[in-house]
Order: C-alpha cells, then structure tokens, then sequence
C-alpha cells in the first residue's frame, strides 16, 4: 500500500511516495515560494499516484484542534505568503484521501518512535537546532498538542555569566532559539557555524544554553530519550559537552538509569536527516486507518 508524505518547511517542500516499512519510493523537492507558485508541483506530484492517505508534517505555527474552523491551516507564520493559509484543506479538496497533520518536530519524532532510535518508547522528545529551534513531545505514547503545539524554542534562558548578546528572537530575545538557534550564531559571532567548527568558544557556550534548556525540559517532562537534529546539531563535538553540562545542570538531583547512561539518552537523530519525511508517511498511516 501507498501513502504520500510532506516535510513542509519554510525554505522547502520535500515530497515523498511510501509504505508501511518507513520505505521511500519516490521522492521530489520544491523551494517554499506562494502558496500559488508551490502548491501546484506538489499537487501534481501526488495525483495519480494511489496514494491511501497523505501526511503533512508543517512548520508553524499551525492550527491542530479539529473542533477549530481554522483546523489545518498554517496560522501565524512569519512566512507571510503562508499566513492563514488553508493547507489541509487545499490537499484534501484536491486528493480525496485522508490527510494526517502535526507539526514538523512532532513529525520528525514520530519518524524516530516509528522506524528509529526511539522505537519503543512511550515518552521521547525531539529538538530540532537549526535555523529556529522547535521541539516535538511524545508523552503517554501520545504526540502532545495541547492549546495550540509546544514551542520549546521559547523558554527563557538564564543568560550565561559575561554574555553580552541581546539575542536574535524579535519577541523574546534572549529565549533558547533567540541564544542558540544558527541565526543567533551567526549575529553573534560574524560567521555561520560551520565556519566556526574549530573555534572551542562557541561551543562551549551554545552547549550551556542548548544544556540549560534540556535540564529543564527533563524537570518537566521526564522524557525516556531525548534526540538532537537540526542543522547545528552536525557539529558532534557538541554532544559530549550537552551531556556534561546536563548533568551539572541538573546537580545530582535525579538518580535515573538514563541519566547514568547519558551517552545512549541524549542522543542525535538516526534516520540521516529522513526523519521528519517518515513521520510524515507514518501520519498518513495513521490517518488512513482511523
């Protein structure tokens, strides 16, 4: 059986054709433009294809309450071609199937619980660090949603000792995604971080703040595993210094058998960079069999 898969991000559209085994058959990428520019390849990707359902992991914010007269539209986007833009609805008049729909870091989970190195857990959390930062959340063995969709990007950070910067959010400022995501990288230290690979500096302090926020997401949401993607998350020497300053973070307060194998708890995504793709075809599984 067939199912369609969208990753819809903000500079592009990775469209797949897939099966049940998390296989991808056919794959094709549009750059996000208009909605007027963009819908109609992907459109035309997806017709006649056989596709059972399709899935839409989406950047956000979106609307998921299906109760909602907005539910499926992309909302308050800074991409302002896509603000309070019908997306499932589009597909849906279009396609006549099914349509699976959550957010891009809840989808990227959903790969990792379904086909990677969370398979078999029933609470997990996901951070994409990249251009922005989001989080997905599984607890219970369900997707959290809630009033709208976590934004763990942000919380407010307690600003490290002798850091000056005024971060780069535009409404929060010295939030986690304002302090770590690559935008803020970038303003800070004059070049993008894969410029700044050898510079030990920067990432001792990125690893404080992306640390920081994980000993608090830990606090609350007691995750059994917690995976790192995103664009910054390629610099591996990051991950030896999060997992250090976790554990300083967190003070000795928690005795857990994760936490004692810290190595195999703060772990980076598996799926080489599919795992948001797969969620996508696992939220079209889903859909289709509701």
């Amino acid at each position: 059986m067939l199912y369609g898969g969208l990753e819809a991000g903000g500079t592009k559209m990775i469209c797949v054709i897939g099966n049940e085994n998390g296989e991808i058959l056919e794959r094709a990428t549009f750059p996000t433009l208009s909605p007027q520019e963009t819908m109609p390849e992907m459109l035309e990707f997806f017709k006649g294809k056989d596709i059972k359902a399709l899935g839409i992991a989406c950047f956000g914010p979106i609307d998921l309450n299906k109760e909602s007269s907005t539910y499926g539209y992309i909302t308050t986007t800074p991409k302002k071609l896509w603000a309070n833009y019908d997306i499932v609805g589009e597909f849906k008049k279009a396609l006549n199937i099914p349509i699976g729909f959550d957010t891009d870091v809840n989808g990227s989970l959903l790969g990792e619980i379904t086909w990677g190195c969370a398979k078999g857990k029933t609470d997990a959390l996901y951070i994409t660090i990249g251009t922005g930062v989001g989080g997905g959340i599984m607890s219970n063995g369900k997707l959290l949603h809630g009033m709208l969709h976590p934004e763990l990007g942000h919380m407010r950070m307690v600003v490290a000792e002798g850091d000056n910067y005024k971060g780069h959010c535009p409404y929060h400022g010295t939030c986690f995604e304002g302090m770590a995501a690559g935008p803020a990288i970038e303003d800070r230290w004059g070049k993008k971080g894969v410029e700044l690979s050898g510079d030990d500096k920067v990432w001792e302090l990125e690893s404080y703040y992306i640390a920081q926020a994980i000993a608090s997401y830990i606090l609350v949401l007691s995750p059994q595993i917690i995976i790192l993607g995103g664009g910054v998350m390629h610099q591996e020497k990051l991950f030896p210094l999060i997992r250090k300053k976790v554990l300083e973070q967190l003070a000795g307060y928690l005795n857990t058998k994760e936490l004692a194998d810290i190595d195999n708890y703060i772990v980076p995504a598996s799926l080489n960079d599919d795992q948001g793709i797969m969620g996508a075809v696992k939220l079209a599984i889903d859909a289709a069999n509701e």
